[in-house]
């Protein structure tokens, strides 16, 4: 039977190979972010390859306060929704975010905005003892490090927010899933210096819609992060603050 999936942030790479997983499966899905033009190519692409329902609409993490309007456009357009991926972020730039004008666009695109949009969404869910939310946080959240720790503080605030939520959630029946994406071949990260073990957004999204069938709260993609990000949290402070990173 075919779920309704509201994919957030539905323009960038991840969600794209994300959203064509769920199509794949035969689920409708609405996708939403800031650009209109590229949400419609999106969609119709979406529906011609897989014959699914794909909708589509505008949402703007960092404007919260239309987030409440927003989300009953969704309801109204797709009657109910089955789950919700929250795959929208901004990386910026380190440099610039000694700037809090720009750190705070940062901050914003990935926490604030989705603490707002994700409590509409849980608030939906609980009630009717179903559904769930993934939240695409990111391993630099695990650890502070210099070469980008104004976006690894807002991608760790987001993973204890999740982690309180599925807390939260979990006595309704509603699963809340934490994805931490090593590096991605994304427009996010084109470029960056030090990338290695680059995984496609394809083989991304497919393993977040497999996520669902087991039981994991929270998932490091590739499954190799894991243990990477196991041996750099416990480089003792005192040696890693030494480290460039």
């Amino acid at each position: 039977m075919s779920e309704n999936i509201l994919i957030l942030g539905a323009t960038s790479a991840i969600a794209r190979g994300t959203a064509a997983a769920f199509a794949a499966r035969g689920d409708n899905i609405y996708l939403a972010s800031r650009d209109e033009e590229e949400l419609k190519r999106i969609a119709a692409d979406l529906t011609v390859r897989y014959g699914v329902k794909v909708s589509y609409g505008l949402f703007d993490a960092a404007a919260t306060d239309t987030h409440p309007a927003f989300f009953q456009a969704v309801l109204k357009e797709m009657q109910e929704l089955n789950g919700v991926v929250l795959a929208f972020g901004l990386l910026g730039d380190q440099q610039a975010a000694r700037d809090f004008s720009v750190a705070e666009k940062i901050i914003t695109s990935n926490f604030t905005g989705a603490v707002s949009i994700l409590s509409l969404c849980a608030n939906y869910f609980e009630p009717l003892k179903r559904g769930f939310i993934i939240g695409i946080s990111s391993v630099a959240g695990d650890r502070g490090r210099q070469s980008n720790y104004v976006y690894g503080a807002a991608k760790g605030a987001l993973s204890i927010y999740l982690q309180g939520l599925r807390n939260r959630l979990f006595p309704s029946g509603v699963r809340v899933v934490t994805i931490k994406p090593g590096f991605v071949d994304t427009a996010m990260t084109f470029g960056l210096p030090g990338l290695f073990l680059v995984a496609t957004p394809q083989h991304i999204g497919k393993q977040i819609v497999r996520t669902l069938s087991k039981s994991a709260d929270v998932v490091y993609l590739p499954g190799f992060w894991r243990y990477i990000m196991l041996i750099i949290k416990h480089v003792p402070e005192v040696i890693f603050k030494r480290m460039k990173m």
